[in-house]
């Protein structure tokens, strides 16, 4: 398990770095972006199907919310590429899905030292559960856990830790790429 997880981050940061090397994305580079934020999430869905040290990582309403957010800048990323005219546009809305999304993990980052602040069954999880993607696709979509459950580190962080850094990554890489001409 440590082995694909040292692989995700070795090449994810890599693809990452080559998407940013000349700061221009092209539509290769979307297309890196969006597979990049695909994995992320196939990456949690083992967390939460296998487990970890022994631990199954059973999503809370926040993790259910970072899903969303990569998947948007996916979604964007892939449109970015496919449809030339509009690609500032998508350009654009991929960074407002990487911003929702740092905003969602600092939350739980803030709830994960801050465990007091925590009520236990979050009210969200009723409204997040109901939606047909979570009935449809439920073990992409229905929470389960807890918002300030202490799981397993991996290589040091907490699962909320390390989305807070890659959403800080790519929304850096997008907000920089940004103003660059395609």
């Amino acid at each position: 398990m440590i082995w694909i997880i040292f692989l995700v981050i070795k090449h994810g940061s890599l693809l990452l770095m080559r998407a940013s090397y000349d700061w221009i994305m092209t539509s290769t580079r979307y297309l890196l972006m969006a597979l990049f934020s695909l994995g992320l999430v196939i990456f949690a869905v083992i967390l939460q199907q296998v487990g970890y040290q022994g631990v199954s990582f059973l999503p809370c309403p926040l993790c259910i919310l970072q899903r969303v957010g990569y998947i948007g800048i996916a979604i964007f990323c892939l449109l970015a590429a496919g449809i030339n005219p509009l690609r500032k546009f998508f350009h654009g809305l991929a960074i407002l899905a990487a911003t929702y999304g740092l905003s969602v993990a600092g939350r739980q980052v803030w709830l994960l030292s801050h465990p007091e602040s925590s009520c236990g069954i979050d009210p969200i999880e009723t409204w997040i559960n109901q939606f047909q993607l979570a009935q449809t696709l439920p073990w992409i979509f229905k929470a389960d856990g807890l918002c300030s459950a202490k799981l397993p580190a991996i290589l040091g962080l907490q699962v909320p830790e390390w989305s807070l850094f890659w959403f800080a990554v790519l929304f850096i890489a997008l907000i920089i790429t940004f103003f660059k001409k395609s």
